[in-house]
């Protein structure tokens, strides 16, 4: 297998930052530091930062940048433009030797090194950008406006059972009742110091804002289904896969190439069993690392079998008269489904 150093004549390594990215220029050959440099993180910045490289090196450049989807994603896309190819690398800073200290200029230098014995086909590529972009900015969007509706049903039920505002708030508040709310007519005079309007207004904010949290939630799930299938279409037809299971687990895959096998998208996911024996206990459990998004798509999807699939609820009471627990019924069948996903998406995606 070709090593990185074989196959190219220079490699930069960049150290991202949000104001600044320091550049270090290699030379595959013999290893010594070419030339280094900071450039701010303006597009104008940027195209000074491919000149520079492109005046210091005269043939074929592989690009080791620090954090392709963050703080690197502009200068990444701006060096692939140019005709140079990229390769993502960590952060070295918190890996290198204490002897050596640190600077940007240290961390640029030992990200270019870092690769230059690596087997160039085992190199990790930048994310594609496009509508996988899109997918995972949806899904992060959907993960903080749930988090935002949640507090504010949990502020609103604790001003229910507060104050007496003629609602019962008992149990967990409904929709119908925040409906309720926030169709109250609220008085602009307050004047009077009546404790209650500004509760009601309160109420009233706070139902306001749990609907329209709900309404975008709803705008959301529509446009990840949409994108999800243009991604992957058939995925959503398989049992217990909706939007956004289906979204996680196309974000976790990403493209061909990136996850090896079935068995690797499954240690990815937090899926592939691990001994947990002890004496006379023979067991195994999931382990606790790997995507938790992952194995937690991978979780809903295998509940919702549990429950409105036949053919797997079949499988769980034979499992259960043959002595096995809820839990070792579950585990067998998220490992079943990871397996079964990585396939389809082997064969519909591009």
């Amino acid at each position: 297998m070709p090593i990185v150093a074989e196959l190219f004549e220079y490699v930069v390594g960049i150290d991202t930052h949000a104001r600044t990215h320091t550049y270090c220029v290699l030379a595959c050959a013999t290893g010594a530091v070419v030339d280094t440099a900071t450039f701010p993180t303006s597009k104008a910045g940027q195209t000074r930062a491919v000149s520079w490289i492109t005046r210091r090196t005269g043939g074929s450049v592989l690009a080791a940048v620090e954090g392709t989807s963050s703080y690197g994603a502009t200068i990444t896309k701006t060096i692939l433009e140019a005709g140079i190819d990229v390769t993502e690398v960590r952060p070295a800073g918190r890996k290198a030797p204490a002897h050596h200290g640190k600077s940007d200029a240290i961390d640029a230098e030992t990200a270019a090194r870092s690769i230059l014995g690596r087997d160039h086909n085992t190199l990790a590529r930048p994310r594609s950008t496009g509508r996988r972009t899109a997918l995972r900015v949806l899904l992060a969007s959907r993960s903080l406006i749930d988090q935002q509706r949640t507090a504010n049903r949990n502020a609103l039920t604790a001003l229910l059972r507060g104050a007496d505002l003629g609602i019962d708030a008992r149990r967990p508040i409904t929709d119908a009742q925040v409906r309720t709310i926030a169709a109250w007519r609220i008085g602009r005079d307050t004047s009077q110091a009546d404790a209650l309007a500004f509760v009601r207004r309160e109420a009233r904010r706070l139902a306001i804002a749990i609907l329209e949290q709900t309404e975008l939630l709803k705008q959301n799930h529509r446009e990840l289904h949409e994108l999800a299938n243009e991604l992957a279409p058939g995925l959503q037809n398989l049992p217990g896969v909706g939007p956004v299971t289906a979204a996680i687990t196309v974000c976790a895959y990403s493209h061909h190439g990136r996850v090896r096998s079935e068995a690797a998208f499954a240690a990815l996911g937090g899926i592939a069993p691990i001994p947990a024996s002890s004496g006379n206990t023979s067991r195994h459990r999931l382990t606790r690392s790997g995507d938790r998004q992952l194995n937690r798509a991978f979780d809903v999807i295998v509940r919702t079998r549990m429950s409105y699939d036949p053919t797997t609820r079949e499988y769980v009471a034979r499992r259960r008269a043959e002595g096995r627990t809820t839990r070792e019924i579950r585990r067998c069948l998220k490992r079943y489904v990871c397996r079964a996903i990585f396939r389809e998406l082997q064969t519909i995606m591009a």
